[in-house]
């Protein structure tokens, strides 16, 4: 198939194209050439006391708008980024912290034909079947275990998932819902369900869009369900998957920045109520944006059929990637 790019900046960069078949293990490494790569893991713990957690671990992977043939390992041709969140009810507000390193020196980097991906002493790695995560945080800390019970789950048509009405505007985007977890949140032991996302594009957002609403809830009986849509400057749905509906049902205002988020939503027949309110994610360190990330329950005539996370960006300011 013959490569088609996308220039920004003078640059080219390889558009996502239907047609593309992914290939594992190779497609859960790094895709170097492409302008943005994520692999996004959330999930729920579980306490030994039975107290319930949300927490999730981000790690962006970013090709600069610059070419160089400057051979320095200090030149910035990759530049890797990292989020990670602990919801506590207990503490009342989300805990988070933030990584972001050029790929020089070895301090930061991420691997291809496989998922290793790091900042500092920030990780996350596929080894056999199953993913570890470890993060230490400022006022948290992250040692987890995922083991993988499916084959990858391949979004949109294949694994080609339109973002926008143009066909430019789309990535390369597969799941792994129903991860068991196990392994240690502030060193104390904790076991959950998680799932993870790894996505990889050129040119993610349409112009008009401001942002988009996403959910990824591990429903009961083993079965999944995502969602999203992109959201213009008006707030109105620019484009959403056929059979996809998002209707607001709740909002909370943070205190911090007064930005209104749609904290509880209707999204194809199910309720999602968060494990608490206040799970906004200030990462203006990083990736320059601040937007709302948290735990939700998912009800179905009132009662719980699912836990997972919503994700709710460019309300705060409009998203640039």
């Amino acid at each position: 198939m013959r490569r088609r790019d996308f220039v920004f900046a003078g640059i080219a960069f390889p558009l996502v194209t239907p047609g593309y078949k992914l290939n594992f293990p190779f497609d859960h490494g790094a895709h170097p050439d492409y302008r943005q790569e994520w692999w996004y893991v959330t999930g729920w713990l579980k306490t030994a006391r039975g107290e319930d957690l949300g927490f999730q671990v981000t790690f962006f992977r970013a090709r600069p708008d610059i070419e160089t043939a400057n051979p320095s390992s200090f030149t910035p041709r990759q530049i890797i980024l990292a989020h990670a969140a602990l919801a506590d009810p207990k503490h009342g507000r989300l805990r988070h912290d933030e990584r972001a390193a050029r790929t020089a020196l070895g301090l930061a980097g991420s691997a291809q034909e496989t998922t290793r991906v790091w900042a500092d002493d920030w990780k996350l790695e596929l080894a056999a079947d199953s993913y570890k995560a470890r993060v230490f945080a400022r006022d948290f800390s992250l040692d987890l275990e995922f083991e993988v019970k499916d084959k990858p789950l391949l979004q949109g048509n294949q694994g080609f998932s339109r973002k926008g009405n143009s066909p430019e505007e789309a990535s390369y985007y597969y799941s792994r819902p129903q991860l068991s977890v196990r392994g240690a949140a502030n060193g104390q032991p904790v076991t959950g369900t998680a799932w993870l996302d790894h996505e990889w594009s050129s040119q993610y957002m349409a112009a008009n869009a401001a942002g988009w609403d996403w959910c990824g809830i591990n429903l009961e009986g083993g079965g999944s369900l995502m969602a999203f849509r992109m959201r213009g400057k008006d707030g109105e749905t620019v484009f959403s998957p056929p059979g996809t509906s998002f209707q607001v049902l709740r909002t909370w205002k943070s205190p911090r920045t007064g930005t209104p988020y749609p904290v509880s939503m209707r999204v194809n027949g199910y309720d999602l109520e968060p494990l608490m309110d206040d799970q906004e994610l200030d990462a203006r360190a990083s990736t320059g944006t601040i937007y709302w990330e948290g735990a939700v329950r998912a009800l179905r005539n009132g009662r719980e059929a699912g836990r997972g996370y919503l994700e709710l960006t460019g309300y705060w300011r409009p998203m640039k990637i």
